[in-house]
């Protein structure tokens, strides 16, 4: 007897959602929300003709209660149909117009689609003037999916996927909001070179319309279980107040009202506090707009990327892929010092251009504010493999590691409060303090694997972390000041954006070596780097459990280099410029 085994049961039914959400990745040509149209431009037409209505309810009503709208007003377009005959007319007119608009309105939408492909997502819309815009997966700098408060309510959302150059980024707007969100899992997925496995879309029940969107609005911004974070780091609301309280914005709103006092005070010309009104409204409204903004701020360690959301009527909540990050900028204003209060910015291989979202400079903030705490669970989000996720024991004399790490990088110890040789920085000699002369034992650079960091500021203190492989070129300048001082600056270069990795006033000799050391290590980084495909077989993955190397080794031989490119000597002349092949922006 022969056993013949029969064909495997069916696979239990998807839920609507997943099974919508599911197509969007299959290569074909698909449409956007159907309320698209209304949300795009309706609106807007609602409006308008609300307030046209508004404007002439007095004839409206008089036309139906005689008498009732008050005394009429000579040349009414609207008396003036109706005393002719010409209601009907004027009625079909309206009648065709709304027919014509709709059915432009119709046909922009049947003309709007995107596909999306295992290398690329495509988007091509217009009627007269056709529109084609691709984004490659394996250059995508982050996920960005917005709810504004009218598309909420209809539970929709803008998808925008971020890419690097000038305008580059590719806008679908609008989808449903669930539709969205699994859409962009599974782009992170192709992108991440993973084989995308089908048990991971959750199975979500739908309760009904209504009750789907109450329960949309009620739910927390981030659900860990639905993008299944690791770790999750939350601003807190009464800090956030605090710190936009003790900022340069109200210490000049604050200079700005005094001396307005005090010209009303020598002249005795009470007129100027008519210009008092417009100050304390835009800033009023400028305080509201960034605390709604930063309300519910989180930032979760996800096995998509690192994912930022913020906001309560309105929510906006983006997903950066590991590896995307050029630099990291650890930040701490004067007036936060006796908190201990920081903050965080990165740069980005993006900029938006014309249509895109307003929402780069947010983006931009990794954390708004945040303690010492904060900012090493930050850190260890956004650069795995830099800092060691640290557990310090009752009875432990160091810190004990997270399983897979060789050593543990105390960058936030070692780096943001420390001046001197501590942490083992190369910092600026006594001389320069002629052009350093507070900040001079803190102003230093250090190499640990992966990354040199920056450490700037004695008043204002910063920390400027740039991950290896990022990096676009090296300089080494000096100016007649320096170079009568023997001291010179460098500027490690990354992308354009709020992280600016300069230091000056170091040794020339320090300078020169910090030349060459980050050519080198950039080009072996570079030639080892997984981080765009992170979750293929042969990536690292983004827990960051990789090997190091101890932080006090010599750096490794370089590998050959791309051919035609010459390496850089040990000492090279100062003011030299050296562009490492670590080459596309990725």
């Amino acid at each position: 007897m022969t056993f013949r085994p029969g064909p495997p049961p069916p696979a239990p039914p998807r839920s609507g959602n997943a099974a919508a959400a599911a197509p969007l990745t299959d290569g074909e040509w698909h449409r956007l929300h159907p309320l698209t149209p209304l949300l795009r431009g309706g609106i807007f037409l609602i409006v308008v003709l609300g307030i046209v209505l508004n404007n002439l309810r007095d004839t409206l009503f008089d036309m139906i209660i005689p008498g009732g709208g008050g005394p009429s007003e000579e040349g009414d377009p609207v008396r003036y149909v109706y005393e002719h005959g010409a209601v009907g007319w004027v009625l079909l007119g309206i009648a065709g117009f709304l027919i014509v608009l709709i059915g432009l309105f119709y046909l922009s939408w049947r003309m709007h689609e995107f596909r999306v492909t295992g290398e690329i997502v495509e988007v091509r819309s217009g009627v007269l003037f056709r529109n084609h815009r691709k984004a490659r997966l394996d250059r995508i700098q982050g996920i960005n999916i917005t709810r504004p408060l009218v598309p909420r309510i209809f539970g929709t959302a803008r998808l925008e996927i971020a890419q690097a150059g000038n305008d580059a980024n590719v806008q679908l707007a609008y989808l449903g909001a669930r539709a969205a969100d699994d859409l962009r899992q599974r782009i992170l997925v192709l992108a991440s070179g993973a084989q995308e496995d089908e048990t991971e879309a959750g199975e979500r029940q739908s309760n009904g319309r209504v009750q789907d969107r109450v329960n949309e609005f009620l739910s927390p911004e981030l659900d860990p279980s639905a993008v299944h974070a690791t770790r999750i780091v939350k601003v807190k609301p009464g800090r956030l107040i605090a710190s936009m309280v003790l900022s340069g914005t109200t210490v000049f709103i604050l200079l700005a009202v005094v001396a307005i006092i005090v010209s009303i005070a020598i002249t005795g010309q009470y007129f100027l506090l008519v210009s008092l009104f417009p100050a304390v409204i835009g800033a009023g409204g400028y305080y509201v707009r960034k605390f709604s903004k930063s309300l519910q701020y989180t930032i979760a360690d996800t096995r998509d990327g690192i994912r930022i959301g913020f906001g309560l009527v309105s929510t906006t909540n983006e997903t950066l892929p590991p590896g995307r990050i050029h630099a990291v900028s650890v930040a701490q204003p004067l007036m936060w010092r006796p908190f201990g209060w920081w903050d965080i910015r990165i740069n980005r291989a993006t900029n938006a251009g014309n249509g895109a979202s307003n929402n780069q400079q947010v983006s931009s903030i990794v954390l708004p504010v945040g303690d010492a705490a904060d900012v090493r669970q930050v850190l260890e989000i956004i650069l795995p493999s830099l800092v060691g996720s640290a557990v310090v024991g009752p009875s432990a004399s160091k810190d004990l590691l997270r399983e897979g790490s060789a050593e543990a990088v105390s960058v936030v110890d070692d780096s943001l409060t420390t001046s001197g040789d501590q942490g083992g920085f190369r910092y600026s000699p006594r001389r320069g303090r002629w052009l350093r002369p507070l900040s001079a034992r803190r102003n230093g650079y250090r190499f640990v694997q992966g990354a040199v960091l920056l450490r700037l500021g004695a008043v204002w203190r910063s920390l400027v972390v740039v991950p290896l492989p990022r990096v676009q070129s090296v300089k080494v300048s000096q100016g007649p000041v320096e170079r009568l001082l023997r001291l010179a600056s460098v500027h490690v270069q990354t992308v354009q954006g709020p992280v600016t990795a300069s230091v000056g006033a170091l040794d020339a000799r320090d300078a020169q070596e910090l030349w060459s050391e980050t050519a080198h290590r950039a080009i072996e980084a570079a030639a080892t780097d997984t981080s765009h495909r992170w979750r293929s077989a042969s990536g690292v993955g983004h827990d960051g459990l990789e090997a190091r190397v101890a932080l006090d080794a010599p750096p490794a031989v370089p590998q050959a280099a791309a051919p035609g490119h010459v390496a850089p000597p040990v000492v090279p002349p100062v003011g030299w410029s050296d562009v490492p092949p670590t080459g596309a922006v990725r």
